[in-house]
């Protein structure tokens, strides 16, 4: 790592250390989390000493993750809502409150590469929110061990530490698309707000045009049902909110063993055990692939406009 990349790599996680709005986000996330987690263990404590099996036999701590009592949503379902506002919480204003401040010029004039600059920033915040998620999903194992005096299996804890990476890499593609608006848009309201439409729209009105365009209507061959069902999950995957539900889908339900369509013919054979690690994330490597690129093609887009962009004083 070069030299300028480094320092400018430091001074932007101490930055996003120190900040209000870093910490207000994070306080947040834990709040719901204790939350989620209060109601999970209340229903799993209910629950388990009916069950037909031994308790070291229920994944345990993956349900810590998914249970929910219907008044309070899971784990993963706050995080799933929370970690695009984190994303876009952290760069929204990564370049424009620069270039408003006047220090972008200031900056750019030292003895330091342009690229260093939005690579410091890119990578800084990835760090952190990786830190973050994986710190709280080791806090959610230790409350968990906590609770329940039982430790969790090797297999669970990969699952749960690839959950968390996921989800890393999910913030990673709304930070990124935050990073391209700061650059394009000079106002930091703009870009929060063009930011936030995105959001909405992937996580409220894309699955509704999905349903228009490529309704699955179960009618006509088995064929027929199988195209419509295709389509649907073709258009439906152009999303990043429902890659990401499956990946999670299938790393905290090993009892999950396909995301599209599962006819007789396959099943016929099948052991009904739950799927081991290494199956699931066979199975998931297109969604976490998708993810990857997705935030891989929205920072390059920031990358080469804010190396084409005019920078000049006020």
């Amino acid at each position: 790592m070069r030299r300028s990349l480094s320092v400018l790599f430091r001074k932007e996680v101490a930055d996003h250390l120190h900040s209000w709005r870093f910490n207000i986000l994070i306080a947040l996330i834990v709040l719901t989390t204790l939350a989620s987690l209060y109601t999970a263990a209340q229903t799993i404590r209910s629950v388990v000493p009916q069950a037909d099996q031994p308790l070291g036999d229920t994944g345990l701590f993956l349900k810590l993750f998914t249970t929910t009592d219907g008044k309070l949503p899971s784990f993963v379902a706050f995080v799933g809502f929370l970690a695009p506002l984190l994303g876009l919480g952290m760069a929204f204003d990564a370049i424009s409150s620069e270039r408003n401040k006047g220090t972008l010029v200031r900056l750019l004039s030292q003895p330091i590469y342009r690229d260093d600059v939005i690579l410091a920033k890119w990578f800084a915040a990835l760090s952190v929110v990786g830190v973050f998620f994986l710190a709280l999903g080791f806090i959610v194992m230790g409350l968990g061990l906590f609770v329940f005096g039982i430790p969790p299996t090797a297999e669970e804890v990969l699952r749960i530490v690839f959950f968390l990476l996921v989800t890393a890499v999910y913030v990673a593609v709304w930070q990124s698309l935050a990073i391209l608006f700061s650059i394009r848009f000079r106002q930091a309201a703009t870009s929060v707000l063009a930011g936030l439409s995105v959001w909405l729209f992937f996580s409220l009105f894309y699955p509704m045009i999905v349903n228009l365009i490529a309704p699955i209507t179960g009618r006509g061959t088995v064929d027929d049902v199988l195209r419509e069902i295709g389509r649907h999950q073709f258009l439906s995957r152009l999303s990043p909110v429902t890659l990401y539900e499956e990946a999670t889908t299938i790393l905290l339900s090993p009892d999950v063993r396909a995301l599209g369509p599962f006819t007789l013919e396959q099943a016929i054979g099948a052991i009904p055990t739950p799927l081991p690690f290494d199956q699931s994330l066979l199975l998931i490597w297109p969604q976490i692939a998708g993810l990857v690129a997705m935030s891989v093609v929205l920072f390059g887009l920031s990358f080469v406009l804010f190396m084409r962009q005019d920078i000049r004083g006020r």
